[in-house]
């Protein structure tokens, strides 16, 4: 059995402001050395702005918790340095099957077209990716950037205030005080933040529960998603089977609403469900145990003057759609090149503001897609069962009912359409797939794939058009990408930004999303789009 998460990975460390003579004041604190945490703390140091990470834990979470990780989430965890280790350690897929009681009724391809660097999804328990995480953030120390984690660092209280936000922190030894320009709470569900703001959730809370089960064992199931809906095994109710890495399988059984949550963990009666499913002969053992509660809740603002929300502490899904970590990832990524020129006084504070619209935006989404597929794997009345089991029936011979069947839509990247940051589309019949507010998708070149050179920076993007190799409006420097067809092989980058269109010009944000685009180089449109995209215009 994996015992990683019993292993200190930031202890506790006293810190020189512990003994400062008056509060120390950062440009950035994270509170929380989660995923989302640690990966916002990245991306700022990255950047060269400092950043203190606080948490109350030392080591990474126990149990594998989160582990779909989706191709959006990946390409992002890539500019941050461990993307590319993700996959290599991941069991990745893109194939799954769906089953209505013993039959299956079909299967379906994540990622059908060819031409990307990264996999539709992979699996890969989240104490892993937390310790890649970590790793990543000594590298960046050992390379002098700003960034430190604080771990036994909890903290009690918070004050709010128009200019800096203060924080009482309790460790071993002591309390103290220290305060932030800007804080970002990435401290989970449960966000003691957000309970010390007096703030809280809207959205519903699911009458339904499931057991989530990590287990050690060998065996020859195939590396796709299985879901079940009334499996002889677990009548009824539904099920969930995905492969881990190092012999680790995910079991999910839902068990209905009216149970003794405590009970219902226990091996004695964990170990009998399992059997029923994977024979009396298989030979397992249990890693980790929980019981999850469907919510699909929100806060209302995810930004409180200097205080900002992303991950778990701002917003919760049901697990199916693998929405949770792959939507906190998203969130960072919208927010922290915000955060980075409103630091440096190249962007309104008021930039921040469509942090909220965007990501609020995404939430909702995923809030819809999560709630619909939970209705649909937990039917409400007997009428909505019997219409569900139809489509089901169905969807066994006729392609018209497959797109019916919910088992969890998974999760896909958020386009920000109607994005007070977008310039209206200018190419005419262009992609839609790429219009503005829509993330870059990736498309093989002669020396590589394209996202990695459109990350963390303002990008002109032409594609057999002229333009200015580097531009600077109002303090942000834009540095151009030419491109052509004539080297597109596989003609995707035709496909995905071209159309039918002779030649294309784009303006895509540091996150990857499109600002803006045309047929050709306008510069006074282009240099409007700039100052739009920053908030400026």
């Amino acid at each position: 059995m994996n015992k990683i998460f019993e292993i200190p990975l930031y202890a506790y460390e006293r810190s020189p402001d512990q003994d400062a003579p008056a509060p120390v004041r950062h440009p950035v604190v994270v509170i929380g050395a989660g995923p989302i945490g640690l990966a916002a703390a990245i991306d700022l140091a990255q950047d060269d702005v400092p950043v203190v990470v606080l948490d109350d834990n030392d080591k990474v979470s126990f149990g594998s918790r989160a582990i779909c990780f989706a191709k959006r989430p990946l390409e992002i965890l890539d500019r941050l340095g461990c993307g590319h280790e993700m996959v290599e350690k991941g069991v990745k897929w893109d194939v799954g099957k769906v089953f209505f009681d013993t039959r299956k009724v079909f299967e379906f391809n994540l990622l059908p077209e060819d031409g990307h660097e990264f996999p539709a999804f992979i699996n890969l328990q989240q104490y892993y990716f937390e310790e890649y995480l970590v790793n990543r953030v000594r590298q960046l120390q050992d390379a002098g950037k700003p960034i430190e984690i604080r771990g036994q660092n909890r903290v009690e209280a918070i004050g709010t205030h128009d200019d800096h936000v203060k924080l009482e922190v309790a460790t071993p030894e002591d309390s103290y005080t220290l305060e932030a320009d800007w804080l970002i709470a990435c401290d989970g569900a449960g966000s003691p933040t957000r309970r010390m703001l007096g703030l809280d959730f809207v959205g519903r809370v699911f009458e339904d529960n499931f057991l989530i089960a990590d287990v050690v064992m060998e065996a020859d199931f195939p590396t796709e998603r299985w879901f079940w809906f009334d499996p002889p095994f677990n009548r009824g109710q539904s099920a969930l089977l995905h492969k881990q890495p190092d012999g680790v399988w995910r079991i999910d059984l839902q068990l209905g609403w009216d149970i003794d949550k405590e009970e219902e963990k226990k091996p004695e009666n964990v170990i009998p469900r399992l059997k029923a499913m994977l024979g009396e002969d298989v030979e397992f053992e249990l890693e980790w145990v929980s019981i999850y509660t469907f919510q699909c809740r929100r806060m209302e603002k995810f930004r409180h003057g200097r205080v900002i929300f992303a991950g778990d502490a701002a917003h919760q899904v049901s697990p199916f759609g693998a929405r949770g970590a792959n939507s906190g990832v998203q969130d960072t990524d919208n927010l922290v090149w915000k955060l980075k020129l409103v630091i440096e006084g190249k962007a309104p504070e008021t930039l921040l503001e469509s942090y909220d619209t965007e990501r609020i935006h995404g939430a909702d989404e995923n809030i819809l897609n999560s709630t619909r597929s939970t209705d649909f794997i937990t039917p409400k009345s007997e009428m909505s069962r019997i219409l569900r089991d139809a489509v089901l029936d169905l969807a066994e011979e006729h392609d018209f009912a497959r797109p019916l069947v919910n088992s969890g839509r998974l999760s896909v990247p958020c386009t920000y359409d109607g994005s007070p940051l977008n310039t209206a589309d200018a190419l005419e019949d262009g992609p839609a797939r790429t219009r503005p507010g829509a993330p870059c998708p990736d498309a093989p070149l002669v020396d590589g794939f394209l996202l990695p050179k459109l990350a963390g920076k303002f990008t002109l993007l032409t594609i057999d058009a002229d333009a200015p190799d580097h531009f600077e409006e109002s303090g942000i420097e834009v540095t151009r990408l030419a491109l052509s067809v004539k080297d597109d092989k596989s003609l995707a980058l035709k496909q995905r930004y071209l159309g039918v269109a002779p030649s294309a010009v784009y303006l895509i944000r540091p996150d990857q999303h499109v600002a803006a685009r045309r047929e050709s180089w306008n510069e006074n449109i282009f240099r409007t789009a700039v100052r739009r995209a920053t908030g400026q215009e």
